[in-house]
This record gives C-alpha cells, structure tokens and sequence, in this order.
C-alpha cells in the first residue's frame, strides 16, 4: 500500500510538470496563416467531424490538403473524431468547417490541453507504471524512482504540453506492447504494437524488434508444433487488427492508396529543418539533397537503414529475451532516426521510449541520451517560446534521475557494460574507462548548457543565421551516433552474469 502511494505520488508531480509546462505558448500561437501543429490537430477534429470518411484524406473544395491535410493513419484520425465530439458539445465554434480556422481562446486552449493529459492518464502512465513494477528489477524503492524519471522525461513533456501533439498515445501503446510481450502475452502485445503503428506510421522505427522478437518466440518454440500455432495467432491478430481500423477504406483501393500516399510523403525530401541526423549533418560537408536526386536519396537512406538495423535484428531473432527485445527498440529506432529517409526533429521521441526502459539497467547513457535528445529539439523549443519550460524540465530530470538512480555511482566499467570497448582497445593505454566515460558526461551537460545559452542570447553573423541551430544538430548527432554504436555493442555482447540470472527470471 505504501509503494502505490508513493506511485500515486510519482504521478502526481508527472502530471503537475505536464500541466505548468501546457501553461505556456504553443506551437504557431498566434502566427497566420498555418498557425502550427495546434492548429493541426484543430485542424483535424474539424474535418473529420464535418466531412465524410471517404474525403478526409482527399483534396477537395472543403478540405485543402495544402493547410494541414491529415498525413497520419486511420487511429489518428478516428481519435481527433471522437475529440470533436466532445469539442461540439462544448463550443460548435471550434469545429465548425471553414469558419473556426485559427481559432485561438483560453477555453480552447484548456481544452485541447486537457485531451492530452487525459490520454496520458488513459494510456502512457498505466504502462509506465507496470512497466517499471513488473518489468524492472531491483526494490520496490528503485522502482517508484524509475517511474518518477520516466514521467520526467522533458523531451516528451515538452512537445506534447509545449509544443502540442499526441506522442503519448502511440508511444504508450508501443509501450504496452512492450509489457503484455514481457509478461508473456504475445497475442495481446501484438495487437497493442499494430494499433500505435495504426496511430502513428512511425512507429515502424520499432517494428523489426517487434518482429524479431515474436518471430524469435515462434522458432525457439519449434515452427512444427507449438510455434507454429503461435506464429498463426499472431498473424490473424495483426491482420484482423489492421483490417478493422482500416475498415472504412477497404472498399475502395484509391481509398487505400491515397492513404498510404499522405503517410508516406516522399516529395518532402530527405530531411527537414535542423534534424540532428546523418544526412542533415553530411549535408553541411556535402550538398546531398542537390546533388542527388530524391530517387536516389531514398535508395541511400532505405539500404543504409538496414544495415544499421540488421546486426542488432540478428541477435534478437536469435535470442528472444526481455533484455535483447529493449536494446534493440533502441537500436532500430535510433538507427531509423540516423539514416532513413523524411526525419522530423521529433522523431528522437521514438527511441527515447525504449532507452527510458533502461533507466534501471543504464542508468547513466540512458540519462546521457534523454538530455542530449531533449537538447537537439532546442531550436524548437525556441521557436515555440518553450525558453523557460526547457530549462526547468531538463534541470528536474538531471537532478531527479542522476540522484534517485545513483547514476554516478553506477560508473564502473561492469556497471556500464564496457567489457568489450576494453577489449578492443586493447593495445591501447590502461584507462579506466568508467571515469572517462563520466568526465565526457561532464563536458557533455556543460556544451549542452553552453550552447543553449549562446543560442539564446548571442546573434549568429549575418552571413550564417542558422549556425545556432546548426551547431546543436552537429553536436546532438554525435552523440547520437556514439550511443547507436555502444547499445548495439552492450546488445552484441553476452551480458554480465547477473543480467543472465534478472532475463532467466522476467522471462
């Protein structure tokens, strides 16, 4: 009893941080005439509320695709109908088709902000709790602190409450998805995982885990008996659940495929603004977006996607555990977000998911990446006139995860999985390598607040207006590409004996 009440209490400073940081701006507030991803998501509880099924992907006279045209799938779209719903009842200003175009009020603004926080409550918090219960080792103590951490986590506080989207609700079923597997219910955890991919198409950054994962179930189960029935199970579930939320398209094939064409929008290119990616940081070398043709970016960033991805999908489909499942969310993800092709800034929510699950087991890299992913949305957040929020929500993790997690504590070379770096820089000097790994953390935190502050109260040349920017994408990607590279050797590598002994119990 007294666990759920310090839990009860873990959630209600989460959701305390949630509701200060929806206080302030959002995104395009008050900026005619696109407004921005507010207006968006207004934007769509509009049309699906007034306009038939069959239109809500289609350009027509009462629904320009040019002024945030619906570019998600079906779930979204049904979710931003149900909203409506509830918006007509409220206010019929709000939804009403043409005239509540940029509508902006206080009493809508509480509104939209009050649909996040009730699927944060419906959704992420519930399986972040279970999760951290049920699926994280240690005492009941280290467990409350990781659910308080993982509510703290200012990348997501900041773009759903600040900025204004709907992370929550896919990442959160992702996140179920994550813990029925966990538990050992692979049928329902396949359904949880095809419903945020029908939520939100980017949730194929964690889909080969998700794959291999079952996969890797079916064949250690043996593919001529029990596996198999497993394998059959699991594919009825996800045909049937994809049938059902796609059911209003699936009489027309033009339906189908002009779907598809708004979910995967080519035409927008390789990249968009500062991302802190591969192509987007080469593309400060090499001009790849007007030196290739987008055909062929597509091709450069699909196959080097893949052999990003591939190492760390072998060990998983050839070891199917818990522990293997997680690092290689993280891996996939991370790799999707570091090569493939149309990468948003906010994409880096989507391996920051699974890396908030190895908050018990790594504590430090997992604190490191979470900083660096909520640092590299900066120029966002600036925008957005989210200054304050950033400072304050990343200053609470820091102290709350370092301190409550014995992050620095936690520095040896076993603790943080560094056997094989050890190994191969064995001609190398003699380093202790848990001491450099948190002096480089030092001086991470302490660019990371430099160039924040720089951005903020320094003016760029005339000739480079965009090196701010720049500059945090440059830094956040090589951290990125630091972490891809030592999750997917911490992966590769067997684990500690301990580790063994924690996976043979959870599974």
């Amino acid at each position: 009893m007294e666990n759920w009440s310090l839990v009860s209490i873990c959630v209600l400073f989460g959701l305390t941080a949630r509701w200060a940081v929806s206080l302030n701006s959002y995104s395009g507030a008050g900026k005619p005439p696109m407004f921005g991803d507010y207006e968006a998501q207004r934007h769509w509880q509009e049309v699906t509320y007034n306009l038939p099924v069959h239109e809500w992907y289609f350009n027509t006279t009462d629904n320009n695709l040019n002024y945030w045209g619906l570019d998600y799938p079906p779930l979204t779209a049904y979710h931003s109908l149900l909203c409506a719903h509830v918006a007509k009842l409220i206010n019929p200003d709000w939804v009403e088709l043409h005239a509540s175009r940029g509508h902006e009020s206080y009493g809508h603004k509480l509104f939209m902000r009050a649909t996040v926080l009730v699927a944060d409550l419906l959704i992420y918090i519930p399986a972040v709790v279970l999760y951290s219960f049920y699926l994280s080792e240690g005492s009941n103590k280290k467990k409350v602190c990781t659910v308080l951490c993982i509510l703290l986590y200012p990348g997501l506080i900041l773009i759903d409450y600040g900025h204004f989207q709907y992370n929550s609700i896919s990442l959160g079923l992702a996140l179920w998805g994550v813990v029925v597997l966990g538990l050992g219910w692979d049928v329902l955890g396949s359904l949880a995982f095809v419903l945020s991919l029908n939520y939100k198409q980017m949730e194929l950054y964690h889909s080969l885990p998700f794959f291999c994962y079952l996969l890797g179930k079916c064949f250690k189960q043996g593919l001529a008996g029990r596996g198999l029935f497993l394998l059959v199970k699991i594919a009825v579930t996800v045909l049937v659940t994809f049938a059902l939320c796609w059911l209003p398209f699936l009489s027309d094939p033009g339906q189908i495929l002009q779907v598809v064409h708004r979910l995967f929008p080519v035409g927008r290119g390789l990249f968009e603004d500062k991302v802190a990616n591969t192509w987007c940081s080469l593309n400060v070398l090499i001009k790849i977006k007007t030196i290739l043709s987008t055909d062929t970016q597509l091709y450069i960033s699909l196959t080097t996607t893949l052999l990003a991805i591939l190492p760390s999908s072998i060990k998983l489909l050839m070891k199917p555990t818990l522990w293997q499942f997680k690092l290689a969310l993280v891996n996939s993800s991370l790799a999707f977000f570091l090569f493939s092709f149309q990468v948003h800034e906010k994409s880096i929510l989507l391996p920051a998911l699974p890396v908030c699950l190895l908050l018990n087991d790594l504590p430090l890299p997992a604190i490191w990446f979470l900083q660096a992913s909520t640092f590299s949305m900066l120029p966002l957040f600036l925008k957005d006139g989210l200054l304050v929020p950033y400072v304050v929500t990343s200053l609470a993790f820091l102290f709350f995860s370092i301190y409550l997690l014995s992050a620095l504590e936690h520095c040896s070379e076993d603790k943080l999985r560094l056997g094989p770096y050890r190994r191969l820089l064995i001609c190398m000097p003699r380093m202790d390598l848990g001491r450099v790994t948190k002096w480089k953390f030092y001086f991470s935190i302490t660019a990371m607040a430099g160039l924040s502050f720089m951005s903020v109260a320094l003016a760029p040349p005339a000739q480079l207006p965009d090196l701010f920017p720049l500059l945090v994408s440059v830094f956040s990607y090589l951290h990125f590409l630091g972490l891809l590279l030592y999750f997917n050797i911490v992966q590769i590598a067997e684990p500690p004996q301990s580790v063994r002994k924690n996976q043979k119990k959870s599974n």
